[in-house]
């Protein structure tokens, strides 16, 4: 910079303010009068606190961004650590318009959304004798055997509705379940806004899940009877979710965690750009997440997927990367801590105070 003059050590010493750096403040409680007070105050400060208020930023521009298709990822224990109703409102408010998840989660969110409770776990309870009293542990919580068992009655219900001649996949499978819920579940949950808001929800290892085993163990009972089993196709999941995305301007994604949801999410820059070098589709611009947010505690030399960070996703043309526009931000946190804070405070922003005040989705 002009007129700045080296120190006896040979140093040059900046002036902050001249060269446009962004200061970070203290976090003063005494200013604080709601969630998106505090997060954004975090995202003055540093450290994890800053990476919240950054995430908030970016997932207010998607939230925002009337052009954007955002998609949901889940992995973890998130309805069994009381999650569901957080990622039921970025349904109803429209914010997000299609989830990806594991199996496991979307059963333990069936469980709730049907009227059922998990439970505290004692620590001083030995993991032999919850077995034999059918609680089957999460970390620090319990699903009693009793709540699964409800779960495949639901299920069984469904699956001897089903056309036999119909193939199922898992978006298919779990529209029936949101209309199930609409029909018989008076509380809130997560298939029951995506049936009524139209958003698709898939799980793509569906067999990793209390409902691929409960359809399994319903085929054996339709082989039993000399019935034909039920066909599960995972391919309709990929090719729907693929054309879903296809027609967009614009992509945004949300991951809790990391695992399949988010790498069968990601992988669609993948096809796309796939599907123009093998021929398929004649022309057109690579088909790339222009906004991200992770919440995710795996560190990334673990070299794992669920900790790998965005920038690496953009060597594999998944994301537009910063200097093209793309807006990314990743917390390094569990994300029942990070998850509320900036989700709360992002409906802060666009006014979505809950779905009884708000019946209508936002937009698209």
């Amino acid at each position: 910079m002009a007129g700045l003059k080296k120190t006896k050590t040979g140093r040059v010493l900046h002036d902050p303010i001249k060269d446009k750096l962004v200061p970070i403040l203290p976090l003063d409680l005494g200013k604080v009068r709601g969630i998106d007070d505090l997060v954004r105050a975090m995202g003055r400060t540093a450290f994890t606190a800053r990476q919240v208020g950054d995430a908030a930023d970016v997932l207010e521009a998607m939230a925002r961004d009337n052009d954007c298709f955002v998609v949901l990822t889940l992995s973890g224990a998130m309805t069994v650590a009381k999650m569901g109703l957080v990622f039921t409102d970025l349904i109803d408010s429209g914010v997000v318009n299609a989830v990806v998840s594991t199996g496991a989660l979307m059963a333990h969110g069936l469980v709730e959304a049907a009227g059922r409770h998990h439970f505290r776990y004692d620590p001083g309870m030995d993991d032999r004798e919850l077995f034999h009293a059918g609680y089957n542990r999460v970390y620090d919580s319990l699903e009693p055997e009793l709540n699964l068992d409800y779960i495949e009655e639901i299920a069984d219900r469904i699956f001897e509705e089903w056309d036999p001649d119909v193939v199922m996949s898992s978006h298919r499978l779990l529209e029936r379940v949101g209309d199930f819920l609409i029909r018989h579940a008076p509380g809130r949950g997560i298939l029951k806004s995506a049936r009524e808001r139209g958003v698709p929800v898939y799980i793509p290892a569906f067999t990793d899940s209390e409902l691929g085993i409960d359809l399994a163990l319903h085929n054996r009972t339709r082989r039993s009877r000399g019935e034909q089993p039920l066909r599960f196709d995972p391919f309709d999941d990929f090719e729907h979710f693929a054309e879903r995305l296809l027609s967009q301007k614009k992509l945004g994604i949300f991951t809790i965690g990391g695992g399949v949801p988010r790498n069968w999410s990601q992988q669609f820059g993948v096809f796309t750009e796939l599907l123009i070098r093998r021929g398929f589709k004649k022309s057109g611009d690579l088909k790339r997440y222009h906004y991200g947010v992770r919440i995710c505690p795996e560190p990334v030399h673990w070299g794992g997927l669920s900790g790998s960070t965005y920038s690496e996703a953009v060597s594999w043309g998944k994301f537009v990367p910063p200097e093209e526009g793309g807006k990314l931000a990743e917390v390094f946190e569990d994300a029942t801590v990070a998850l509320p804070l900036i989700a709360g405070a992002v409906f802060e922003r666009i006014g979505y105070t809950g779905v009884a005040k708000r019946p209508k989705p936002r937009r698209k």
